[in-house]
């Protein structure tokens, strides 16, 4: 580990701590930030704790699992999966896979499907008016120009820097619009200080605001500096609860109960309201093809698509038709599979939680080894891993029960 290579890897050639901070928060802090508010209606203030404690298990799960990485201190896994392997032999790895590609495929598909929707309801009534499915795909082609034509996640650190922008202004106008409509009219807001009964389905909404931990081996692999690895995650994520207060707090308290999803449905029609939606396409544009790269990234490996086994014209023709089929597929899923916000939110809940809270405390513990850590670590990583089954049971049970009513009888 020494030189210009580092485990093989050119660090030299990297992006600077920067572009890896502005992958993380691109991708963690999207929809979240604006539906928080409405996790707070569900659980009350008290959500403000379960919010904060995830901000904890989120940082402290982010740096195990690239400890998980470096674990043997001779060689450095390049994947969420090879720890799973290291860890568990192929059964863990391809579970691992299975979540991680619900993860990295699922979000962005929904992510697809929001832009389509927006700028399908902005359209209305003027000369861009087009159908939902011809707005997806245009999204869908929009996003797979960078998506295919930037190998590694350092390319696409631009546009995340965007992504943030976005998602920062946006907050800001919805904050600005709130205080607005607050003072123009009688809200009259209901809060409480804690829901029981919903209190559940909003840990798990919570805990789901902090996706991101496939994506961190490649975030990782593409700093200049590893060392500062801790520092950018810890600093990311206390980025992203900082604009989840933004967001969750005032949204919260002018709307109360009443507030809906994502925040800005809940403004009056303004112009403001219009650039907010804007925005918010813009950025979840900007952020799929982070997500896809990360997963394209680990297709590649699994299947030597490389310089090391082909041509570089080969290598990039080989890459090409696997990332254009990967939008294919995602933009096929978000025109045709009906009702699939519901059927993702169940995966969602379901991969997220496993892949965030409870998978890299276990991997790190069968890695490193249980005993030669001290007692409060393992009570912090115990109380973890149960935060991240109580999401994934009743995340998921709520998304079958939102199924139940769509596809009971009416």
């Amino acid at each position: 580990m020494n030189g210009r290579f580092d485990y093989g890897i050119d660090r030299e050639g990297q992006g600077s701590s920067y572009y890896a901070y502005f992958n993380l928060v691109c991708v963690v802090c999207g929809m979240g930030a604006l539906q928080l508010p409405y996790a707070l209606a569900q659980g009350g203030w008290m959500g403000l704790l379960i919010l904060f404690l995830s901000w904890l298990f989120s940082t402290y799960s982010g740096i195990v699992l690239i400890r998980c990485l470096y674990h043997d201190g001779k060689s450095r896994l390049s994947s969420y999966q090879e720890v799973a392997y290291a860890a568990f032999g192929w059964v863990g790895s391809w579970i691992a896979f299975f979540f991680t590609a619900v993860c990295l495929i699922g979000v962005p598909v929904l992510y697809v499907m929001l832009a389509g929707q927006n700028l399908h309801q902005i359209c209305i009534g003027t000369s861009a008016e087009l159908t939902f499915p011809i707005w997806t795909i245009i999204c869908a082609a929009v996003v797979g120009i960078p998506f295919v034509f930037f190998k590694s996640l350092k390319e696409v650190g631009i546009g995340s820097l965007f992504g943030v922008l976005t998602t920062v202004i946006v907050i800001f106008i919805c904050l600005a619009e709130g205080v607005i409509d607050q003072n123009s009219r009688a809200i009259n807001p209901v809060h409480h200080p804690v829901i029981w009964d919903k209190f559940p389905i909003a840990l798990s909404s919570i805990a789901f605001s902090f996706g991101g931990n496939p994506v961190y081996p490649n975030v990782e692999a593409g700093m200049r500096h590893p060392q500062h690895w801790p520092r950018v995650l810890f600093i990311g994520l206390a980025t992203c609860v900082a604009m989840y207060m933004l967001s969750a707090i005032p949204g919260y308290y002018i709307y109360g109960v009443d507030v809906e999803s994502p925040i800005y449905n809940s403004l009056p029609p303004s112009n403001a309201k219009l650039a907010a939606i804007i925005l918010i396409t813009i950025h979840v544009l900007l952020a799929m093809p982070v997500l896809m790269t990360s997963f394209a990234l680990d297709l590649e490996k699994l299947m030597r698509i490389s310089t090391f086994h082909h041509s570089k014209f080969l290598e990039f023709l080989l890459r090409a038709l696997l990332r254009v089929s990967m939008i294919v597929v995602v933009t096929v899923i978000a025109v045709e599979v009906p009702s699939f916000g519901n059927i993702m939110s169940l995966l969602g809940a379901f991969s997220n939680c496993a892949l965030i809270f409870i998978f890299p405390i276990i991997f790190y513990y069968r890695l490193t080894g249980l005993f030669n850590k001290p007692w409060y670590e393992l009570i912090f990583g115990t109380v973890a891993v149960i935060l991240g089954l109580v999401g994934l049971i009743f995340g998921s049970k709520d998304a079958i029960e939102g199924l139940k009513v769509e596809f009971g009888p009416k």
